[in-house]
């Protein structure tokens, strides 16, 4: 397979929304390692993809369980594919908080733990210069103005452990799931930055796909809600700043991963252009800290 192909690429996620656009996009470039969770749906978007003419592998992978997760990447390492890019789409948003079988938050295990793990697994078996995109999210930014009208209030974040145990810092969010969900992107975002200057023969970067409320991250929302987000907001995306559709999301994440500028180390917003996180995620030593203490708890964890 790898005589086959000048290009790999995997895509977390791949099934609905953002990544299921995503997966159409960015196999034109490449074969595609399709990783989720439903051995169905995944099949599906492999069937499309080659027949569409394009070159597909799937992987079964729960990232809120970090032995499914070590046994993703040795089955994908196993394919001796040329890796030369990697979307971290895959992620929660739960109203109702639930755990993983180590009893940690499915939310933070998923956003952060399970990705990180995924990532930091796969970076030494990743070709020279391949990119590394991670899917974080303008609601970690207390200051982000449409995040707190949505009823946001930033990261909360106290530790990895706290974390873990699904608790946050006073003073968050009303809505139901929305510290967690916040938390754990800021999380990510803050690693993102410390692995991108760990890996300089890699190019790391986040991506802030906008706010796109046609995509599964609601499915824990009720019927309402559901309805509004997948018939009515959609219509008024395209017209407002920081909105975006899954079909405009994937053209943005496809080039972030194909990175034609060689940035490393950056965040694109929903245009594709550079924007700062938050100032606590900017923090050197935070993003240090959060790195350190995830591998230390994820090592815990394995031990």
């Amino acid at each position: 397979m790898a005589n086959q192909a000048q290009k790999a690429f995997i895509l977390t996620g791949p099934t609905s929304g953002i990544g299921y656009r995503t997966a159409l996009e960015l196999a034109k470039h490449g074969t595609l390692v399709l990783v989720g969770r439903s051995p169905e749906k995944l099949a599906e978007v492999k069937r499309e993809l080659e027949q569409g003419g394009h070159s597909a592998v799937s992987v079964l992978c729960d990232l809120a369980e970090p032995t499914s997760v070590t046994r993703a990447v040795a089955e994908i390492v196993a394919l001796k594919l040329p890796i030369t890019g990697v979307l971290n789409n895959a992620g929660v948003m739960q109203t109702k908080a639930t755990q993983n079988s180590l009893g940690w938050d499915s939310t933070f295990a998923t956003n952060h733990l399970g990705t990180f793990l995924f990532t930091e697994q796969l970076l030494p078996h990743l070709a020279e210069g391949a990119d590394v995109v991670n899917v974080a999210s303008g609601v970690e930014d207390p200051e982000r103005k449409l995040a707190v009208m949505a009823g946001f209030r930033g990261g909360r974040f106290i530790s990895v452990e706290a974390g873990a145990r699904g608790e946050w810092r006073p003073g968050g969010s009303k809505l139901s799931g929305a510290d967690a969900y916040a938390t754990s992107k800021q999380a990510l975002l803050a690693a993102t930055f410390a692995l991108a200057r760990e890996n300089p023969r890699l190019r790391i970067n986040a991506l802030e796909p906008g706010f796109t409320p046609n995509t599964s991250l609601a499915r824990d929302a009720n019927a309402f809600v559901r309805v509004l987000s997948n018939y009515v907001l959609p219509l008024f995306a395209p017209f407002l700043p920081l909105w975006s559709t899954p079909q405009r999301a994937a053209r943005v994440a496809t080039q972030a991963v194909l990175n034609p500028a060689r940035h490393t180390g950056v965040y694109f917003d929903e245009r594709g252009k550079l924007m700062e996180p938050s100032k606590e995620s900017q923090d050197v030593e935070f993003q240090n800290r959060v790195v350190a203490e995830t591998r230390a708890f994820l090592a815990r964890a394995a031990a």
